[in-house]
């Protein structure tokens, strides 16, 4: 039986995030790649969108612009209705820490603090006080099933559990949007499967989107949309 919805809920006055016509090129070996060509998306509140391509083919250029990582030559990106183009680098950063989450393949939790520390660290950096940010974490935590494990360090948890941490973490600031690099990608089928059961009930239960960039043309057909990154462009399936 298929985890996807039959709806999704739009009900957000803006999309999480929307970007129109991006374009990005490189110089190598005197050339000029063209790697987006006027690449347009949007996620909305409550969905899960899937980012397919090749190896190649530009998805972590595009990931790493809709998170304001990287600058693109020309097109536009909203955050939560807000522009991000004119920003200064500063307030970029401001708007990247307030309202986009990270989770990538490998985990990137610091192996010298606990679960629920690796996701109080990240509010009090945002100013939040260590006792709300303390609750809020305890409370993720519950929410990927691991409320027992607060305690342990990355090295004593599974590969499954670590990433489950990982997605807490990225959900401690209350993002608008989370964008998920191959999350699943360094995980066995089984524990690919439970991860991604908890990434899709906290998005479908929540107030925010996610773009997932995968490989895993399996779990790409039960999200709510697939968009294929192909020749610069993004064509949805």
């Amino acid at each position: 039986m298929s985890d996807k919805p039959t709806s999704v809920s739009t009900s957000a006055a803006e999309p999480m995030i929307q970007i129109d016509g991006l374009v990005r090129t490189f110089k190598q070996a005197g050339e000029t790649l063209n790697v987006l060509r006027g690449a347009s998306l949007r996620v909305e509140g409550g969905e899960l969108v899937a980012l397919v391509g090749p190896s190649g083919a530009g998805k972590s250029t595009l990931l790493h612009i809709a998170g304001l990582l990287e600058k693109a030559d020309a097109g536009e990106i909203r955050v939560g209705g807000k522009l991000a183009n004119a920003l200064s680098d500063a307030e970029r950063t401001a708007l990247r820490r307030q309202s986009i989450g990270f989770v990538y393949q490998f985990h990137h939790l610091l192996p010298e603090f606990s679960a629920v520390e690796n996701i109080v660290l990240p509010q009090m950096i945002s100013g939040i006080a260590k006792s709300v940010a303390r609750k809020r974490a305890m409370e993720l935590l519950e929410l990927v099933g691991l409320g027992a494990r607060a305690s342990h360090r990355p090295a004593r948890l599974s590969g499954g559990e670590q990433q489950r941490v990982a997605i807490a973490r990225a959900l401690a600031n209350r993002p608008k949007l989370l964008i998920a690099d191959e999350p699943t990608g360094n995980l066995d089928h089984k524990t690919a499967e439970d991860v991604f059961a908890v990434l899709a009930n906290l998005v479908r239960g929540g107030d925010f989107g996610a773009l997932v960039a995968t490989h895993n043309l399996d779990l790409a057909a039960r999200m709510d949309r697939i968009l294929e990154l192909r020749d610069g462009v993004l064509v949805q399936h």
